[in-house]
């Protein structure tokens, strides 16, 4: 079980917090993220341990070895291609919906994995795709050497990591204890893809966007699924992306609710001890929206 109280200093927060982002609107699959972990070092603060909430990257492992749900490693192709992902099944009798979760700029890891078990405990199917499984990376089953899983990310195709999404979609709506309906939530990088996946699906039930990017605003009419998006406020690199599309969602008749956490980082939920405890603070009131988002939209 995860101790009480995890306590992550000065010095972890500084080395592995995360920056805004530095991509265009219309190339988020490509965001580079350049200064991703140039933020200075900031107060950080106990993280209680509260099972109704993600873990954060620090208590990950503990959560994913504490968890009463199955979770298995599986393969499925998507074209040519083989994709590997992290399946979380809930614990539920009848059938669940589904839910895709994609990874930051750091690929598939522990922390990404605690996520979807956590979606699995709000009663979702989850599946959470190695987008990076075609790169040929070492340790590509875990953890991705983060160096590499960036320089890799960059080289991924917008319309590559659409057709992931798709297979995953798919694959998972496929299980016999899945209904044939799903949403999608993703990371930073992850979160401009979640948003763009909402592009290009028209059977996309519902899409929850963390601190990602916005497309285009001359892409956004093809959208059908309601779009929530979750940003720090202190964010302002991809913060700037959220009034037009705002903007244009509206003047298009689509459903995009978002809220921005005062004082909070790129990347609150994975680090929720920094930022003097408006990281945490954010976590507490973004992931009860996403669940409820998912409630409305998907089901329990």
């Amino acid at each position: 079980m995860m101790a009480n109280r995890i306590l992550v200093s000065l010095a972890i927060a500084g080395a592995t917090s995360i920056a805004g982002c530095t991509s265009t609107q219309a190339n988020a699959a490509n965001d580079d993220h350049a200064g991703h972990d140039s933020v200075a070092p900031s107060a950080s603060v106990a993280v209680p341990a509260n099972e109704s909430l993600p873990a954060d990257a620090a208590g990950a492992r503990a959560r994913l070895a504490s968890s009463p749900r199955h979770g298995e490693w599986v393969t499925y192709k998507s074209g040519a291609d083989s994709i590997r992902a992290w399946l979380v099944y809930p614990q539920r009798k009848d059938k669940a919906p589904v839910v895709v979760v994609i990874h930051e700029i750091y690929g598939l890891t522990p922390w990404v994995r605690a996520v979807a078990d956590q979606l699995a405990e709000a009663g979702y199917i989850a599946i959470a795709p190695d987008l990076l499984t075609m790169k040929g990376l070492p340790n590509a089953t875990d953890s991705v050497p983060s160096d590499l899983a960036t320089a890799a990310i960059r080289t991924l195709s917008v319309d590559d990591v659409q057709r992931y999404l798709d297979a995953s979609a798919s694959y998972a709506m496929a299980l016999p204890s899945a209904q044939k309906k799903y949403g999608i939530v993703g990371f930073c990088w992850g979160g401009g893809a979640s948003f763009q996946h909402a592009v290009h699906s028209p059977s996309l039930a519902a899409s929850v966007v963390y601190y990602g990017v916005s497309p285009a605003t001359e892409s956004l009419a093809s959208i059908k699924a309601p779009v929530l998006g979750l940003y720090g406020g202190s964010d302002a690199r991809v913060g700037a992306t959220v009034p037009p599309a705002d903007s244009a969602m509206k003047a298009l008749g689509k459903t995009f609710t978002h809220y921005s956490y005062e004082g909070a980082a790129h990347g609150f939920l994975r680090q929720q001890s920094g930022q003097a405890g408006a990281n945490l603070t954010a976590t507490q009131q973004a992931w009860p929206a996403t669940i409820a988002w998912f409630r409305r939209y998907l089901g329990a």
